[in-house]
């Protein structure tokens, strides 16, 4: 029964998804999710009250994965390999299974985010992982460099605009200049007599 309800919660999370992003988040009911899904209002209403739940848990889902990846994070020594890896292991919870999805509908919406409590959470665990990243180079320059490289991966479901450009593509092209970021975190600057 367990895996019926988790399954039941996935497909409705893909439907709403999909509507959301064909209709807008605004124009797409509860009534034409169940709709599509061929189900009673009253069975989507068992798993989701509102179209707000149904964002909600698509957020706590993606801060899940985010904790899990900071946990992980914080366990390893600091340095280039560690932050390589880490912003790779990012980039995985935005480009596998049905997150291109979520990060479709997450750029696309952004002002419902910002209304959620969860939406406003995600902020909060960006700046731990940027934290993460910089680690063992407390610098300004640091701190920036760090929260550069993530935007870069996230940013690339909207700032490349390429006509058929596949997620893979995007993926590659998006650590490609994150790394570039990372790289010059525990560097010392050019001309600093203590390196």
């Amino acid at each position: 029964m367990r895996e019926s309800t988790g399954g039941t919660r996935e497909r409705i999370q893909a439907v709403a998804l999909e509507l959301f992003t064909e209709q807008g988040y605004e124009a797409t009911s509860l009534r034409e999710i169940a709709e599509r899904l061929n189900v009673t209002k009253a069975a989507l209403y068992y798993h989701f009250k509102s179209k707000d739940e149904i964002v909600t848990s698509l957020v706590e889902d993606r801060l899940d994965r985010m904790d899990a990846l900071i946990a992980w994070a914080r366990t390893q020594p600091a340095g280039l390999d560690t932050r390589r890896a880490v912003l790779a292991r990012y980039a995985d919870t935005m480009f596998t299974g049905a997150q291109p999805s979520v990060m479709r509908f997450f750029e696309q919406n952004q002002t419902v985010l910002k209304s959620l409590a969860a939406g406003r959470d995600i902020r909060d665990r960006m700046l731990q992982l940027a934290a993460v990243l910089a680690q063992g180079d407390d610098s300004p320059a640091a701190q920036l460099r760090a929260a550069l490289a993530l935007f870069a991966v996230h940013s690339s479901w909207f700032a490349v605009r390429a006509p058929g450009i596949t997620d893979a593509e995007r993926r590659r092209l998006a650590l490609e200049v994150a790394d570039e970021l990372l790289a010059a975190i525990g560097r010392a600057p050019a001309g600093d007599a203590t390196a």
